[in-house]
């Protein structure tokens, strides 16, 4: 996956001096109230998706010598409003974003006004843009200092920019731009597949859309009864008096007609059959999504064919996948954000960024203890249990031990001896109650 910082401290302005910080950040607003802005947003283009939609957007990505995305980007701004794409990206990257980061020295000690600069806010979004290069096909960064001090970025607008060319467009439909090298630490990450994920499920949203608006049509025609007004052919007044009437009463479907006139409705053989189909059409949709995004199905919904061994199969496909978006974004932060690090004033040489593991529970814990101590035999120093528990050790520690020792091994013995009165009793009770005079 191809990650390219591009790195220029200055750069020259005419009529301005060079090193005026403005003229060198990439900045973005509306056609109003943002005067000098570097880029000009436009809304997405919000439309009713269809396939033809989808092949007329990927040819224009695809072209050779004109490539343009602003049209696939529109659509796929529209694919995360769908809830299963959504859910299917969280799941994702909840891994990378759950884990905590910090730089490490080459001493192997944490370097605190490093990782204070990544458990800023600006970190957090900064993650999570990363790994969306890998469904959008790309991110571009611009790096630079707040007024406060603290690292920030701005993500350009992707609408805007042209990588093959790697210029930046004011308008989104413009022919010609601003090339990268004018602005100062710029961070380019690819993602791993030229047009990103969401062109892989962007047909299985739209036919999914498209299944849900005819589910949605039949609900309607055939969930619905039918109400039916007659009136006489020659009374006007009943006519719009039943007319009124069905205009007040509801949604569903009216047939108004004078007497002597009649409809004949021709009901779908197998409603519940059909349904079915609707059903099973978004079923398969989300599945294709869940592949696309997680290689997986089993962790996102349940099957009926599918079972605990490999339902685990499937999440250790999951994990070994959210490993490597793991290890892209240290990839990021360690190799190529070196000399923007280095501009910013943040001093990375000779250390590195790890995933600081998460300790395990109190729970967990003593549940080792416990099976080490009983089921291993294993001797185990209380001090080291006190210490890795949290709890501090009493200053009669010997004196309670040899007390608690004691009442365990009494309660042992009497243990014991229950069992032993009750294994005698069940003995005498198969006995015969009458005696040798009986005989």
């Amino acid at each position: 996956m191809p990650i390219f910082p591009f790195f220029n401290k200055r750069r020259k302005v005419e009529g301005a001096a060079a090193d005026t910080a403005d003229a060198e950040r990439i900045t973005a607003g509306g056609q109003i109230g943002r005067p000098g802005a570097t880029v000009i947003l436009t809304q997405p283009d919000r439309f009713d998706l269809d396939i033809a939609d989808y092949i007329a957007a990927i040819r224009q990505a695809e072209n050779v010598d004109y490539s343009r995305r602003v049209r696939l980007y529109d659509q796929y701004a529209e694919a995360t409003f769908d809830p299963h794409v959504f859910s299917s990206v969280e799941k994702r990257n909840s891994w990378t974003l759950g884990k905590s980061i910090s730089f490490i020295n080459a001493d192997g000690t944490v370097n605190q006004a490093v990782t204070a600069q990544i458990e800023s806010p600006w970190f957090d979004r900064f993650v999570r843009d990363v790994l969306d290069a890998n469904y959008w096909g790309f991110s571009l960064f611009q790096f630079f200092t707040d007024d406060h001090g603290w690292t920030d970025y701005f993500l350009v607008p992707r609408k805007h920019v042209d990588i093959d060319r790697q210029i930046i467009r004011r308008h989104q439909t413009d022919l010609h731009g601003v090339a990268w090298s004018e602005y100062p630490n710029l961070l380019y990450v690819a993602g791993q597949e030229p047009l990103g994920i969401y062109a892989r499920i962007l047909p299985y949203v739209i036919y999914k859309r498209g299944g849900f608006g005819d589910w949605a049509e039949f609900a309607e025609v055939f969930g619905i009864p039918m109400r039916e007004y007659t009136y006489d052919a020659n009374d006007e007044e009943a006519r719009r008096k039943c007319l009124d009437d069905a205009r007040q009463a509801g949604a569903a479907q009216v047939y108004v007609h004078p007497e002597g006139s009649s409809l004949q409705l021709h009901d779908a053989s197998n409603k519940t059959g059909t349904v079915d189909v609707f059903e099973k059409l978004i079923e398969r949709c989300d599945k294709q999504i869940s592949k696309a995004i997680l290689c997986n199905t089993l962790t996102t919904e349940a099957d009926r064919t599918g079972t605990q061994a490999l339902g685990t199969v499937h999440e250790n496909v999951e994990q070994r996948l959210a490993k490597q978006d793991g290890k892209m974004l240290l990839h990021v932060l360690n190799y190529h954000m070196t000399d923007i690090f280095a501009a910013l004033g943040i001093d990375t040489t000779g250390g590195q960024f790890v995933f600081m593991e998460q300790g395990l529970t109190m729970a967990e814990k003593m549940e080792i203890f416990r099976t080490a101590r009983r089921d291993l035999c294993l001797p185990i120093d209380d001090d080291y249990i006190y210490e890795q528990l949290g709890i501090e050790k009493p200053q009669d520690y010997e004196a309670r031990k040899t007390r608690l020792e004691a009442e365990a091994a009494q309660a042992r013995m009497e243990t014991q001896a229950a069992g032993a009165r009750n294994s005698a009793a069940g003995f005498f009770a198969g006995a015969p109650h009458a005696g040798a005079s009986e005989w």
